[in-house]
Protein backbone atom coordinates (compact mmCIF):
# COMPACT_ATOMS: atom_id res chain seq x y z
CA UNK A 1 0.00 0.00 0.00
CA UNK A 2 1.12 3.63 -0.80
CA UNK A 3 0.94 5.47 2.57
CA UNK A 4 1.75 9.30 3.14
CA UNK A 5 2.13 10.43 6.82
CA UNK A 6 1.77 14.03 8.06
CA UNK A 7 4.11 14.59 10.48
CA UNK A 8 7.75 13.17 11.69
CA UNK A 9 7.34 13.33 15.08
CA UNK A 10 7.76 10.35 17.36
CA UNK A 11 3.99 8.63 16.06
CA UNK A 12 4.71 9.89 12.46
CA UNK A 13 7.62 8.94 12.07
CA UNK A 14 7.99 5.60 14.36
CA UNK A 15 4.60 5.28 12.12
CA UNK A 16 6.06 5.77 8.95
CA UNK A 17 9.30 3.76 9.56
CA UNK A 18 7.61 0.27 10.92
CA UNK A 19 4.89 0.68 8.11
CA UNK A 20 7.50 0.59 5.92
CA UNK A 21 9.18 -2.22 7.34
CA UNK A 22 6.41 -4.32 7.03
CA UNK A 23 6.48 -3.68 3.25
CA UNK A 24 4.09 -0.57 2.60
CA UNK A 25 5.76 2.60 0.23
CA UNK A 26 5.62 5.16 2.56
CA UNK A 27 6.83 8.85 2.20
CA UNK A 28 6.67 11.39 5.08
CA UNK A 29 5.83 15.21 4.99
CA UNK A 30 6.64 17.60 7.19
CA UNK A 31 7.04 21.25 7.65
CA UNK A 32 10.60 21.21 8.90
CA UNK A 33 13.30 20.90 6.20
CA UNK A 34 16.12 19.99 8.49
CA UNK A 35 13.98 16.95 9.69
CA UNK A 36 13.57 16.14 6.68
CA UNK A 37 17.25 16.04 5.76
CA UNK A 38 17.77 13.74 8.29
CA UNK A 39 15.58 11.23 8.10
CA UNK A 40 16.22 10.93 4.20
CA UNK A 41 20.59 10.66 5.64
CA UNK A 42 18.78 8.11 7.70
CA UNK A 43 19.25 9.92 10.90
CA UNK A 44 16.56 10.00 13.25
CA UNK A 45 15.97 13.41 14.29
CA UNK A 46 14.11 11.86 17.60
CA UNK A 47 15.39 9.15 20.02
CA UNK A 48 13.43 6.14 19.86
CA UNK A 49 14.52 2.86 20.68
CA UNK A 50 15.31 0.84 17.22
CA UNK A 51 14.17 3.80 15.30
CA UNK A 52 18.12 4.23 13.63
CA UNK A 53 17.38 0.60 12.47
CA UNK A 54 14.73 0.50 10.78
CA UNK A 55 15.95 3.69 9.11
CA UNK A 56 19.24 2.27 7.88
CA UNK A 57 16.88 -0.55 6.10
CA UNK A 58 14.05 1.25 4.56
CA UNK A 59 15.28 4.99 4.02
CA UNK A 60 15.44 5.12 0.49
CA UNK A 61 13.87 1.89 -0.62
CA UNK A 62 10.52 2.02 1.04
CA UNK A 63 10.36 5.55 3.47
CA UNK A 64 11.28 8.88 2.37
CA UNK A 65 10.58 12.23 3.28
CA UNK A 66 9.96 15.45 1.43
CA UNK A 67 8.33 19.00 2.14
CA UNK A 68 6.61 18.60 -0.16
CA UNK A 69 2.68 17.64 0.83
CA UNK A 70 1.27 17.36 -2.95
CA UNK A 71 4.35 15.16 -3.97
CA UNK A 72 4.15 12.81 -0.61
CA UNK A 73 -0.01 12.71 -1.09
CA UNK A 74 0.17 11.86 -5.00
CA UNK A 75 -0.24 8.13 -5.52
CA UNK A 76 -1.17 7.64 -1.95
CA UNK A 77 -3.81 4.76 -1.38
CA UNK A 78 -3.83 6.32 2.54
CA UNK A 79 -2.88 9.64 4.30
CA UNK A 80 -2.13 9.28 8.46
CA UNK A 81 -2.36 12.71 9.71
CA UNK A 82 0.12 12.54 13.04
CA UNK A 83 0.88 16.01 13.39
CA UNK A 84 0.89 17.88 17.07
CA UNK A 85 -1.98 18.85 19.07
CA UNK A 86 -0.67 20.11 22.17
CA UNK A 87 -2.41 20.21 25.39
CA UNK A 88 -2.27 22.91 28.11
CA UNK A 89 -3.89 21.15 30.85
CA UNK A 90 -7.38 22.62 29.43
CA UNK A 91 -7.23 22.44 26.01
CA UNK A 92 -6.26 20.63 22.83
CA UNK A 93 -4.82 22.89 20.46
CA UNK A 94 -6.37 21.29 17.03
CA UNK A 95 -5.05 24.24 14.40
CA UNK A 96 -1.84 21.75 13.17
CA UNK A 97 -4.52 19.15 12.53
CA UNK A 98 -7.12 21.54 10.65
CA UNK A 99 -4.18 23.35 8.88
CA UNK A 100 -3.47 19.67 7.48
CA UNK A 101 -7.10 18.89 6.54
CA UNK A 102 -7.06 22.20 4.38
CA UNK A 103 -3.93 21.57 2.67
CA UNK A 104 -5.05 17.91 2.30
CA UNK A 105 -7.75 19.24 0.60
CA UNK A 106 -6.49 21.43 -1.31
CA UNK A 107 -4.64 18.34 -2.73
CA UNK A 108 -7.58 16.25 -2.80
CA UNK A 109 -9.10 18.62 -5.46
CA UNK A 110 -6.97 17.39 -8.31
CA UNK A 111 -7.29 13.84 -7.53
CA UNK A 112 -10.30 11.54 -9.10
CA UNK A 113 -8.96 8.27 -6.90
CA UNK A 114 -10.61 7.24 -3.74
CA UNK A 115 -8.02 8.11 -1.10
CA UNK A 116 -8.86 7.09 2.61
CA UNK A 117 -7.23 10.29 4.87
CA UNK A 118 -7.16 9.59 8.38
CA UNK A 119 -6.24 10.86 11.87
CA UNK A 120 -3.61 9.41 13.95
CA UNK A 121 -3.30 12.47 16.11
CA UNK A 122 -4.53 12.63 19.64
CA UNK A 123 -7.83 14.88 18.80
CA UNK A 124 -11.29 14.93 21.12
CA UNK A 125 -14.22 12.52 20.01
CA UNK A 126 -15.46 14.11 17.12
CA UNK A 127 -13.21 16.24 15.77
CA UNK A 128 -12.57 14.33 12.98
CA UNK A 129 -16.41 13.64 11.29
CA UNK A 130 -16.79 17.01 12.68
CA UNK A 131 -14.10 19.97 12.18
CA UNK A 132 -11.95 18.12 10.16
CA UNK A 133 -14.20 16.69 7.84
CA UNK A 134 -16.06 20.00 7.56
CA UNK A 135 -12.14 21.12 6.27
CA UNK A 136 -11.47 18.52 3.79
CA UNK A 137 -14.57 18.69 2.05
CA UNK A 138 -14.75 22.57 2.10
CA UNK A 139 -11.00 22.47 0.51
CA UNK A 140 -11.44 20.13 -1.59
CA UNK A 141 -15.00 20.68 -3.19
CA UNK A 142 -15.79 16.97 -2.06
CA UNK A 143 -17.58 14.63 -0.13
CA UNK A 144 -15.99 12.07 2.42
CA UNK A 145 -17.73 8.71 2.32
CA UNK A 146 -18.38 9.57 -1.42
CA UNK A 147 -15.12 11.18 -3.21
CA UNK A 148 -12.69 10.30 -0.63
CA UNK A 149 -12.13 8.08 2.98
CA UNK A 150 -12.10 9.46 6.19
CA UNK A 151 -11.38 7.04 9.54
CA UNK A 152 -9.69 7.96 12.37
CA UNK A 153 -6.83 5.34 13.68
CA UNK A 154 -5.45 6.49 17.23
CA UNK A 155 -2.09 5.76 18.53
CA UNK A 156 -0.92 4.21 21.91
CA UNK A 157 2.66 5.27 21.84
CA UNK A 158 4.68 5.99 24.64
CA UNK A 159 7.73 8.40 23.69
CA UNK A 160 10.89 6.36 23.88
CA UNK A 161 9.50 3.03 23.13
CA UNK A 162 7.07 3.94 20.63
CA UNK A 163 8.86 1.21 18.01
CA UNK A 164 8.34 -1.37 20.48
CA UNK A 165 4.53 -0.12 21.02
CA UNK A 166 4.14 -0.18 17.44
CA UNK A 167 5.58 -3.83 16.63
CA UNK A 168 3.49 -5.26 19.58
CA UNK A 169 0.25 -3.43 20.16
CA UNK A 170 -2.00 -4.50 23.23
CA UNK A 171 -4.27 -2.98 20.26
CA UNK A 172 -5.28 -1.44 17.06
CA UNK A 173 -8.60 0.61 17.07
CA UNK A 174 -9.72 1.76 13.82
CA UNK A 175 -13.14 3.56 12.80
CA UNK A 176 -13.98 5.04 8.92
CA UNK A 177 -16.84 6.87 7.70
CA UNK A 178 -17.35 3.89 4.93
CA UNK A 179 -16.52 0.28 4.54
CA UNK A 180 -13.73 1.48 2.00
CA UNK A 181 -12.02 3.50 4.44
CA UNK A 182 -12.78 0.91 7.48
CA UNK A 183 -11.55 -2.01 5.10
CA UNK A 184 -8.27 0.16 3.95
CA UNK A 185 -7.11 0.36 7.41
CA UNK A 186 -7.57 -2.58 8.62
CA UNK A 187 -5.86 -3.27 5.51
CA UNK A 188 -2.94 -1.58 6.78
CA UNK A 189 -1.98 -3.87 9.40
Amino acid sequence: MRVCVIGTGYVGLVSGACLADLGHEVRCVDLDPERVEQVNRGVPPIHEEGLAEILERQVGRRLTATTDLAAGFAGADLVLVCVGTPFDGRRIDLRAVLAAAEALGACLRERSDYCVIAVKSTVIPGTTMGAFRVALERTSGKRAGVDFGLGMNPEFLAEGVAVHDFRHPDRIVVGGIDSRSLDTLAALY
